[in-house]
């Protein structure tokens, strides 16, 4: 069923949300990746403009919070290469595997990632998606199929399955049609929406793909970041770090981006430093490790999250964030995400819902 809401609130770098706290911009990291030089930009922007902080997102993307120069805060986003384009900003969502193409998988996804998102940006009519309209591009480990973007390509041994919702649709894709059907499909979106942000919403996908029959069941929710010391590919290392809620503050930004590596924010919010040679890995674990950074698989860390809550949000009935560090639980074999209203912000497709009531929290889900 489609939302009544008849504009698109979802914030970008240039249209922020008015929040209890201030300005939030949210920055589109397309696939997660961005330079050591632009997450160094981005803290600085937290420093100067903001909350000290920057957030990770469920769909791999940065927050930044309680702005108090907006126009300076999107110079310098700009200026970083982070704002391609002015008018197609906020629908530049493309969640992809982030190990691809460095460790595993069936494909490098990186090169479609890539071509999508110019696509999205050479074309007028999809300016008109809406923010929260996302793709995936999982590249066979099934690790960000299971987040039911909105059209999606998972790559099997023997070719690339169209997904809808999350959904098979049956439609296999060779190489060099993924961007473009993805592509095709989000335009077919934008211009026959009608009332619609998202496909789930749809009550008829025929506009989308004729006489399409999606698979009975999507795939598995996956709610775990890699974490720890993971040997790439071709001889080097990348380094797995959770980060506690979500939340970075500006000083460790600054100390991941000294590293002088390839970065990738991923939609379990959680941070992968790329490309190190051993010597390099071990120097930097030690480092990050104290910091609050968690490089250990076995943390309770891994098993929380939560939305804003308050002070930030005003819809919220409580602090979820501190209530969610207060209540970690070792080998809870449950991921448990606290939220502040029924909204529910960020929440993930499997285990539990705590939703705050004003004098403690109940199951949501």
């Amino acid at each position: 069923m489609a939302r009544t809401r008849g504009t698109d609130a979802c914030p970008g770098a240039l249209q922020v949300h008015r929040a209890a706290d201030g300005a939030l911009a949210r920055i589109r990291l397309p696939g997660g990746a961005l330079t050591a030089a632009q997450l160094a930009a981005l803290a600085r922007v937290a420093s100067e403009y903001g909350s000290s902080t920057l957030e990770l997102t469920a769909r791999g993307n940065i927050q930044v919070r309680g702005i108090t120069d907006e126009a300076a805060a999107a110079d310098a986003i700009a200026a970083a290469g982070l704002l391609p384009s002015a008018t197609h900003e906020r629908v530049r969502n493309i969640v992809a595997s982030p190990l691809s193409g460095r460790a595993g998988g069936n494909v490098d996804a990186r090169p479609w990632v890539a071509a999508l998102d110019a696509v999205i940006c050479a074309e007028p009519r999809l300016a008109g998606l809406g923010g929260r309209f996302w793709f995936s591009v999982d590249d066979g480990r099934a690790d960000v199929s299971g987040l039911c973007a909105d059209v999606g390509v998972h790559v099997f041994p023997d070719g690339c399955a169209l997904l809808l919702a999350g959904r098979d649709t049956g439609v296999r894709l060779g190489a060099d049609e993924v961007v473009e059907t993805l592509a095709v499909i989000a335009t077919r979106f934008a211009t026959t929406r009608g009332s619609a942000w998202r496909v789930k919403e749809l009550d008829d996908l025929d506009a989308l793909l004729p006489g399409v029959e999606l698979g009975v069941a999507p795939f598995p929710a996956v709610t775990r970041p890699p974490v720890g010391w993971i040997a790439q590919d071709e001889g080097r290392v990348a380094l797995g770090a959770a980060v506690p809620l979500g939340v970075l503050s500006a000083r460790v930004a600054e100390y991941l981006a000294a590293i002088e590596a390839p970065l990738v924010i991923t939609p379990w919010r959680s941070v992968l430093v790329c490309d190190l040679d051993e010597a390099v890995a071990d120097v930097a674990l030690r480092v990050l490790a104290p910091l609050g950074l968690v490089f250990d698989e076995n943390s309770p860390w891994l098993d929380v999250s939560a939305c804003t809550g308050s002070p930030g949000c005003a819809h919220s009935a409580a602090d979820v964030r501190a209530d969610a560090a207060q209540a970690l639980e070792a080998d809870s074999g449950v991921h448990r995400h606290f939220v502040g209203c029924e909204r529910a912000c960020g929440s993930p497709l499997a285990g539990e819902v705590l939703l705050a009531t004003g004098d403690g929290y109940r199951q949501l889900r």
